[in-house]
């Protein structure tokens, strides 16, 4: 019977504790077996510690999992960040060089970057903000020099190097005999290495901050040696001002053991068909080649503070540091450096030296040029404030004139009305029976209607025709709305006062279908007799 054995201190095993805490048929299927023969759930531990494993994660490995994700988060937040592209005519040369450089600055950079011809550099920069973005390294191509700008964003300095020479991945890669590059190794930065800064002049140690900055700190007491997979060695010459710019790949290997030992730490099994024992192997390193042993010394043997990935790399151990380059190489020399982003004052220049009264007079021409820059964009925004407010203005005449074309007219049947027009002007009634009277004499005087364009406000009147009184062509049924028959227009007959000239003016088309049918028209009718 399983959890009888009276040697088994395991809970599950005691008479009724299983039944006591667990009920139901389904709980019996979750049952299982430790290896001292009790019962217990898949949920609960063996007293014993049973040899079955649990399925899942605990409680503990759940919280240091998410606090590790935690500070990974906050780590990649404070890390700098970087942009690297290629502007203008650069060439596939140069292109590709861009490129083998975003690799090398790789995790912390836009691997996907993709920079279009339209895109201005103020457009990268406001892209740079939101995503924390700190650095520019932009490669760019001329007749003469192959030019590479770094910027510290977002209040710069801008430093301009004139590459002389560089070779390409493929370039390194192709010359060496074997080399070490794998994917793993681009999951971590680079190791920052600066040679020859010293005590050169501001503009070198300037150089040398804004190339530290780029990457992130290493704490030498908490890092994490097998993070360290690459190295970046940045080279200063004082003499000739050039700077040297290489990417290795770096590989950690026990000393003190012979080539054989080695070899079979690697799993490369050496052909040993011609020894006699296996301690010739280890001794002597019979039938290895010389080529394959490089050579160390104590230039890059060292004693590890900790354990490094690979076989025999243990702590307090002696090891060697070996380093493969992987490419891009680089030689530049600092041309300039500019305060902000590549358009202020000069605090460096190689090649231009100017004297202290040649500094103040470019620094009065700056800031001349910022304060009529500044003048300028105050009188802009002062217009644009101005074509705001007349175009608010504008907007609530246009609404009250839509408000006073919705009220309520005059009624013209009765000639006035008893409700006053609150959106007529004063002196509207008079204007209106003005107008009615000259329209009226002209009517008179010509023997037509006048034009809408002479009296707007006057309503035009319809002809007084007979209803048994031929219908010229024009009026004719039949001809389609809106559609304009040939001799629209007619010119007034009959005498006409003196001064006066004949105007043409176009027919009625509703009076002519009426007196067509037959039947009397409802404004001629009462216009003829308002005349008689």
């Amino acid at each position: 019977m399983i959890g009888s054995s009276p040697l088994c201190a395991c809970p599950w095993s005691r008479p009724g504790s299983s039944s006591r805490r667990f009920r139901g048929a389904r709980v019996q299927a979750l049952r299982a077996v430790c290896a001292c023969g009790s019962s217990r759930t898949r949920s609960g531990p063996c007293a014993r510690g049973g040899v079955m494993g649990r399925h899942g994660k605990s409680q503990h490995q759940k919280r240091a999992r998410a606090a590790a994700q935690l500070r990974a988060q906050e780590a990649y937040a404070t890390a700098p960040h970087s942009f690297v592209f290629a502007r203008g005519p650069a060439g596939p040369g140069v292109r590709q060089l861009s490129l083998d450089v975003r690799r090398v600055m790789e995790p912390y950079t836009a691997s996907s970057l993709q920079v279009r011809r339209r895109n201005s550099l103020k457009d990268c920069v406001a892209v740079a903000g939101p995503l924390g973005v700190s650095h520019f390294l932009i490669f760019s191509k001329t007749e003469k020099n192959v030019t590479f700008r770094l910027i510290r964003l977002p209040g710069g300095p801008t430093l301009t190097f004139r590459v002389t020479k560089y070779s390409l991945v493929r370039d390194v890669v192709s010359s060496l005999r074997r080399h070490r590059m794998h994917e793993q190794q681009f999951s971590h930065p680079p190791l920052l290495v600066l040679n020859g800064f010293g005590p050169h002049g501001l503009h070198v140690k300037l150089t040398a901050s804004v190339f530290q900055n780029m990457f992130p700190s290493i704490n030498v007491h908490k890092v994490n040696l097998n993070c360290v997979k690459r190295c970046l060695l940045l080279s200063y010459d004082p003499d000739s001002q050039e700077l040297q710019f290489r990417h290795y790949s770096l590989k950690v290997v026990p000393v003190g053991a012979s080539r054989g030992m080695k070899k079979l730490l690697q799993e490369k099994f050496p052909n040993m068909s011609r020894l006699e024992d296996v301690s010739e192997l280890l001794a002597m390193g019979a039938g290895l080649s010389e080529s394959e042993a490089e050579p160390d010394g104590e230039h890059n043997v060292t004693e590890l503070p900790q354990a490094y990935a690979g076989r025999g790399n243990m702590k307090a151990e002696q090891s060697a540091v070996r380093l493969t380059e992987i490419g891009p190489r680089m030689t530049m020399q600092l041309i300039k450096i500019q305060e902000g982003i590549g358009d202020g004052n000069v605090l460096y220049h190689s090649l231009v030296h100017k004297s202290e009264e040649e500094l103040k007079a470019t620094l009065a021409t700056r800031e001349q040029k910022l304060l009529l820059k500044a003048e300028r964009r105050g009188k802009q925004e002062r217009d644009i404030k101005r074509k705001k407010e007349q175009r608010e203005a504008h907007r609530k005449r246009s609404l009250e004139g839509m408000q006073r074309g919705k009220a309520p007219q005059v009624d013209q049947g009765n000639g006035d009305s008893d409700a006053e027009d609150p959106g007529q002007p004063d002196g509207g009634a008079h204007i209106s029976d003005e107008e009615e009277d000259e329209a009226e004499y002209f009517r008179q005087a010509v023997g037509e209607e006048p034009d809408e364009d002479m009296f707007p406000k006057v309503k035009r009147r319809r002809p007084d025709r007979s209803p048994g009184q031929p219908v010229s062509g024009d009026q004719r049924p039949g001809k389609g709305r809106g559609r304009q028959p040939k001799g629209r227009f007619r010119a007034a007959k009959g005498k006409q006062p003196k001064g006066a000239t004949a105007r043409h003016f176009p027919r009625g088309q509703a009076l002519g279908r009426a007196l067509a049918s037959g039947r009397p028209h409802r404004k001629s009718s009462a216009a003829a007799a308002a005349r008689t």
